[in-house]
């Protein structure tokens, strides 16, 4: 409405001019929402077929308050973003309760089909894109061409990549949803009359309240939400700093404006953030995780004494100052796109005549002439698109600038989704000045090249989403768009690695070494690859050296040492693992399994205890637990464990065929059937179960031959019991096994076997026999002298149960 325009000195031409009226660009509103949101689907469609990737897999599929199964519970509310209680010292303190709620709703309504999280993903941008121009067109511009022009270049802009197509990017995206409804509404609030005699006649109290609400739920999703407050008083200081008064027919005399002060933006509450992976994945301190040597270098040689503290200093500022110029050209040329920034892709500026310094120059230059022109125009209240569009740009941008306070990266795409707001609509406003210095040539030539930016733009926001469409395309691209960055090679070695593709592993583990000689992670990394003891020892030993409390590198030495016999020496290193590391449920097995074979039993239950209790959704924790009560003779307790197992882990198929055996051992042939029934139907036993059918057919095969040495047909015995032991077929199997020991009796594997079937099946007699008779032929083997321990410790246990029942 005019009036309300006229009340806000809106977008008046000069002083003493009649207000300019809004204009159209003869687009009505639905069709340009229409266009908009058709852009941004067909520059994000294809995200829609991305899997979890990166940072997904730590926020959501790891995250114990997000994946399937875990309760709705107020830890949402006292941990952080990844699942880490905000008080730990492992928490990257990243506070964001509202965007993991999102997560676990959509997990709640379509379980974890990452089609349907990208689906939000793409939703919530339209929807930034359809409240940005309504906010360009009623706040900025009051021109709908303008408003339509800025949100379309921040729709198809590539560097909103990364937070459209990475599903943890819904925390920007949120964040800068709610940043421009609490923006709108707080301009609301200041352009509404006649509210009550309480308050001001140009305050809205409902609106007041309800930008307030919907900051801090901005600020609830990310860090950075916090930043309207600020962009909203130094919006209401500068468009409502002249006093008007209204004349009896509605039309505004200015009294004098007054010559204002230089705005100081608000304080930021210091959150340190964590962007593009948590921080323990990759060795680094504070933010020089991308563009740092661990400690400040030695100066250089001069003339006059120079305090290292000082030149560190000067580094520092002159660092992180032009990685403000360099977050600036990432907006204006986005060609060069990295998922991860980090170690080395960008150079220390490490002296004053670096010509990178030129671009810091440049920038604040630019910087103060925008600002001088923001006052002037201020003066004339002219140009409010400027205001808005510097301090959408700036304010969004603090809590990441490294200026104030670390932050845990240098460079993060996805925190350019808010600021570059600030970039489309200082782009537009510079495009509208400079079309009114052209003639029509002129302008039709700069409309053309436009329309080529933006066509160029949506191109490279397709292509970037194709790279993230899998763990592999986006570690790949990283490796090619920056082979001098350690990260990149640490992350892809990952993935090849778990992929089994060892060779390129060693490979890019070997560059990232060679690139970031500290990393011990990937020391570590490269140990468990290495098939000769004595090297995997010397990478273990490095990372240790680099990071003595690197919870992995001292459970591999640790595990190696085991194998060396050197026990007590394993047995501390495995404590240190679990230290370090008291969420990390391998080294808590590790460290029982050890302590058993030493039979200090209490010792190794309370280690199995006290890794369930830190780690209570770890499945294997809980079979492995289970397999320990049998052997100490609480086979009662360990079916719960079983139970546990396979209730965390559904297709846990050890923790099943561990329950068939346990309940057989216990006489309950019907329940074990049905827990071997559920084994058998398995996917993964149902690929074994081909194999093994396929091997036995060419065993029978090879016996019809009827060979004429005994021991080769003792051979195909055995290893016909072994398939059919592999089956559960134990009684078909021990005939096998009993055939081979006739054929051959020093067939020692056969009888130990043989004795395994009895035991499984509480033939502890039948078993002693067997297991001894094998003995007598391997007197050393540690497996039969467990065994025979695993029986006198159940006929203990049976013979106390006896005993108490007699009383």
């Amino acid at each position: 409405p005019v009036g309300a325009e006229n009340a806000r000195g809106g977008d008046r031409a000069g002083r003493g001019r009649a207000p300019s009226r809004r204009r159209g660009c003869g687009l009505a509103p639905a069709g340009a929402a229409a266009l908009l949101a058709g852009a941004s689907c067909l520059c994000y469609g294809r995200s829609l077929q991305g899997e979890f990737v990166h940072d997904d897999v730590w926020a959501i599929v790891n995250n114990p308050d997000v994946r399937p199964g875990a309760p709705l519970r107020w830890g949402i509310f006292t941990n952080d973003f990844w699942g880490k209680g905000m008080a730990e010292n492992t928490s990257h303190k990243s506070y964001r309760p509202l965007c993991v709620l999102t997560f676990k709703l959509n997990i709640f309504l379509t379980g974890m089909n990452p089609f349907y999280f990208h689906a939000v993903n793409v939703i919530l941008h339209c929807l930034v894109t359809l409240v940005l121009m309504y906010t360009c067109d009623k706040a900025v511009f009051r021109n709908r061409g303008l408003a339509f022009a800025t949100a379309l270049l921040f729709a198809v802009h590539p560097i909103h990549t990364e937070a459209v197509a990475g599903i943890v990017g819904r925390a920007d995206v949120l964040a800068c949803l709610l940043f421009l409804l609490a923006f709108l509404s707080y301009n609301r609030s200041v352009d509404q009359h006649h509210v009550g005699e309480c308050f001001p006649p140009t305050t809205s109290p409902f609106f007041l309240l309800l930008s307030l609400f919907l900051g801090t739920c901005a600020m609830l999703v990310k860090e950075t939400g916090i930043t309207v407050f600020g962009v909203c008083l130094v919006y209401d200081f500068f468009s409502l700093s002249h006093k008007q008064e209204k004349s009896s027919n509605g039309v505004i005399h200015q009294r004098g404006p007054q010559q204002p002060a230089s705005p100081q933006p608000p304080s930021l509450p210091a959150h340190p953030h964590r962007e593009n992976g948590k921080q323990h994945r990759f060795p680094h301190r504070g933010a020089w995780g991308g563009c740092h040597s661990p400690s400040p270098p030695e100066p250089k040689s001069s003339g006059f004494p120079v305090s290292p503290r000082a030149v560190w200093s000067l580094m520092r500022f002159l660092t992180y100052s032009y990685l403000l110029a360099f977050n600036v050209w990432l907006l204006l040329a986005p060609v060069t796109l990295c998922y991860d920034w980090q170690v080395g892709s960008i150079p220390l500026v490490e002296t004053i005549w670096d010509v990178r310094n030129l671009a810091t120059i440049l920038l604040a230059v630019v910087m103060t002439l925008l600002s001088l022109h923001c006052l002037a125009a201020f003066k004339r209240l002219e140009h409010k698109e400027v205001l808005v569009g510097l301090v959408f740009l700036v304010f969004p941008f603090i809590p990441a600038s490294n200026l104030f306070f670390r932050v845990g990266f240098v460079v993060a795409e996805r925190v350019l989704y808010m600021p570059s707001m600030g970039y489309c609509i200082l782009f537009v406003h510079g495009l509208r000045k400079l079309c009114t210095c052209l003639n029509r040539w002129g302008a039709t030539t700069l409309t053309v090249c436009t329309a080529l930016l933006l066509l160029l733009f949506s191109w490279k926001t397709v292509k970037q989403n194709e790279i993230w469409l899998s763990r592999e395309s986006l570690f790949r691209s990283g490796v090619q768009t920056l082979p001098h960055n350690a990260k990149v090679h640490y992350n892809y070695a990952n993935f090849l690695k778990d992929q089994g593709r060892n060779r390129e592993a060693i490979y890019h583990y070997r560059t990232a070494l060679r690139l970031y000689p500290r990393h011990a992670s990937a020391l570590n990394n490269l140990g468990t690859l290495t098939r000769d003891t004595a090297e995997a020892k010397m990478y273990y030993q490095r990372a240790l050296q680099l990071n003595p409390q690197h919870n992995r590198a001292l459970f591999n030495l640790g595990n190696l040492l085991k194998s060396q016999e050197r026990k007590e020496e394993a047995i501390n290193l495995l404590k240190d693992s679990i230290k370090y590391g008291p969420e990390f449920a391998d080294a808590y097995s590790s460290l029982a399994s050890l302590l058993a074979e030493q039979e200090r039993f209490k010792e190794a239950e309370e280690i199995y205890q006290a890794g369930i209790k830190n780690c209570p959704d770890s499945s294997d924790l809980h079979n492995n637990y289970g397999v320990f009560l049998v052997d100490t003779g609480s086979p009662e307790k360990a079916v719960a464990h079983y139970q546990q197992a396979i209730t965390l882990s559904p297709s846990h198929h050890v923790a099943m065929g561990n329950l068939g055996r346990l309940y057989r051992s216990l006489g309950d042939n019907s329940v074990a059937e049905e827990w071997y029934k559920r084994f058998s139907s398995s996917h993964l036993h149902s690929v074994l179960l081909s194999n093994l059918l396929q091997a036995l057919d060419a065993i029978d095969k090879a016996l019809q031959l009827k060979p004429k040495d005994p021991k080769v047909i003792s051979e195909l015995f055995f290893t016909k019991g072994n398939q059919l032991r592999e089956q559960n077929l134990l009684d078909k199997a021990f005939e096998s096994y009993k055939a081979a020991v006739e054929l051959n009796p020093d067939q020692a594997q056969a009888w130990m076997n043989m004795g395994g079937i009895q035991h499984i099946k509480g033939n502890y007699v039948s078993a002693r026999a067997y297991y001894e008779r094998a003995l007598q032929l391997v007197p050393d083997s540690k497996l039969l002298q467990e065994n025979l321990a695993k029986l006198d410790r159940l006929e203990k246990r049976l013979q106390e149960v006896r005993e108490k029942d007699q009383t």
